[in-house]
């Protein structure tokens, strides 16, 4: 381990000198808040940044860190939204996702290429130099575009080679903190599997940095998890701590540091939680012990595992401590007598599916396959079906790769039977879109998630409302065309809107389901205007929206 750290050590000694020696600017002119931080837990993935708070406003201005070149430029309505990607010749790589829109020239090389290709989700590679930036250069605005909950910059930084993201609280950034990770529960595991039992002990607070509980009485090797959550000064967000160090009688047992990741690490994060406990009542609590199966970056695979050996007749001291970037720590301190034939495990369960086989569950008009190592653990699987109903019981389990679910397309009204898809059944009986993809005469869709699975049926096609204006109307005046596009179950696929027969750019926001177009992006020699919308949904529904307008031609 201590090899490990000194060659990060080392790198990042490397990547700070290079980065001193060029001018470094913070993305933002306001005060640096944190509504999240480098790879804190999210729902199935490590964050790769940190999460800039805005004020919980859109439009302010966004600033290249370095000098260097646009070498990726991604429009999307999902992921990061409007994103830049610049390449930095200290061989980092800095991104800023979630913007408004980006600057002048930045969006005019855009928009050129979003009407070449006829397609306002883009992903774009310019040439190198060919976007060139300064340090300090306004790059972009900030927005909410993409999945994001709300206004905000994510900003990484990530070495060139390879897209390995770095941890950018190493940059210059001033950001207030003196609070330390405030701990929540403790418990303790006898095993990483599905069905071992946890118990929990209550804390005590000792002082302001130190916690304990009452003696543990136990035996054989268990291992902890931990709810807890960390802030920054002035903000009250709940982020996730730097690091973590687990030690038994003053031995690591335990530990890693984000510094650094890869994006394959993600793979495994809910190896890292009590994922039953996370799946049922969202509650996440992080386990400190690293699965067999996982291979994660950031911790070292030739370390201890997290496992605690507890004897018989023996007395043990165990020290846990969780660290924020700013070197505040918070501490459980316990103490563990070990004795005979105590155990919290439940019976492990019998007829276990096993990894290293693959299943497949057949019926007559359905089946279900799990390959090779679909699971990372032996669980009990049970596939039922109940009429039109699969049921592959509840999602208790991670998961490593996607199973695959057909359901044989009924015979029957050709009409119906288009408009029919393959549904996702809750817990709560709420379906959702699952797959309308047809092949051999089966509905066939893969998942990560166990679950329920139902035949359900859309006939409502997507709507297409104009907000801004009116049929026969005079827009001479207006800068934008404002609409409202929504479908009422299984989900817009595509749209399409064209002016006098070419294609324009519709800007897509699916949060409040608007569709607008900027007239600067076109001129047109006439003042009567035929205006086209169509859009379809999952299962092919379509609908086609018609308006015409005037509008004075430009001198």
């Amino acid at each position: 381990m201590k090899i490990l750290y000194i060659q990060y050590f080392f790198l990042f000694s490397l990547v700070v000198k290079a980065q001193s020696e060029t001018p470094w600017v913070a993305p933002l002119e306001i005060p640096i808040q944190l509504s999240g931080t480098f790879g804190e837990f999210r729902s199935n993935h490590f964050h790769a940044g940190l999460d800039i708070r805005t004020q919980g406003r859109q439009g302010l201005k966004v600033k290249s860190v370095q000098v260097g070149w646009i070498n990726r430029i991604r429009v999307s309505v999902s992921g990061y939204g409007k994103a830049l990607y610049i390449e930095h010749p200290d061989g980092t790589t800095s991104v800023y996702a979630h913007l408004k829109k980006f600057a002048p020239k930045i969006e005019s090389y855009v928009k050129e290429k979003q009407y070449q290709k006829e397609s306002f989700q883009i992903h774009l590679f310019p040439k190198v130099n060919e976007l060139q930036i300064e340090a300090g250069e306004i790059i972009g605005y900030s927005g909410n575009t993409g999945g994001s909950y709300g206004p905000h910059l994510h900003f990484e930084v990530r070495e060139s080679k390879g897209q390995l993201p770095i941890n950018p609280m190493r940059y210059p950034l001033e950001i207030n903190d003196i609070q330390r990770p405030q701990i929540q529960n403790l418990f303790i595991y006898t095993g990483i599997r599905p069905y071992e039992k946890r118990k929990e002990l209550p804390l005590l607070r000792k002082n302001d940095s130190v916690y304990t509980t009452s003696g543990i009485s136990t035996s054989g090797k268990i291992n902890v998890g931990l709810r807890l959550f960390d802030r920054q000064s002035n903000s009250y967000n709940k982020n996730g701590i730097y690091s973590a160090s687990v030690r038994l009688n003053g031995i690591e047992q335990f530990s890693y540091q984000m510094d650094r990741m890869s994006f394959d690490d993600s793979k495994y994060i809910n190896l890292m939680i009590d994922y039953k406990e996370y799946s049922v009542n969202k509650r996440r609590i992080q386990r400190f012990i690293a699965h067999p199966s996982q291979k994660i970056s950031f911790i070292d695979s030739q370390g201890p595992n997290g496992e605690l050996n507890i004897e018989a007749g023996k007395s043990y001291q165990l020290l846990i401590e969780v660290k924020d970037y700013k070197n505040n720590s918070s501490y459980i301190e316990a103490y563990l007598t070990g004795v005979d034939n105590l155990t919290i495990s439940e019976k492990e369960p019998e007829s276990l599916n096993l990894p290293t086989k693959d299943y497949l569950f057949q019926f007559e008009n359905k089946s279900v396959y799990f390959p090779k190592e679909s699971f990372f653990d032996p669980i009990k699987l049970t596939v039922e079906e109940r009429g039109d109903t699969l049921d592959l019981g509840l999602s208790y389990h991670p998961m490593n790769k996607a199973y695959e679910v057909k359901y044989k397309v009924p015979e029957g009204d050709s009409l119906e039977m288009k408009q029919s898809f393959l549904a996702f059944l809750n817990k709560n009986q709420k379906t959702s879109f699952f797959s309308a993809t047809v092949k051999d005469g089966y509905w066939v869709g893969k998942s990560k998630t166990l679950g329920s699975f139902v035949i359900s049926r859309d006939s409502v096609p997507p709507t297409v409302v104009a907000v801004n204006f009116k049929d026969k109307q005079w827009l001479s005046n207006y800068s934008f065309l404002r609409f409202k596009i929504s479908d009422d179950y299984s989900g817009l696929k595509k749209y399409r809107g064209e002016i006098n027969g070419k294609w324009i750019r519709l800007e897509y926001e699916p949060k409040n389901n608007s569709l607008i177009y900027d007239f600067n992006d076109l001129e047109f020699k006439e003042a009567l205007h035929q205006l086209t919308i169509e859009a379809e949904d999952l299962v092919g529904n379509k609908t086609l929206f018609k308006a015409d307008f005037y509008r004075k031609p430009k001198k």
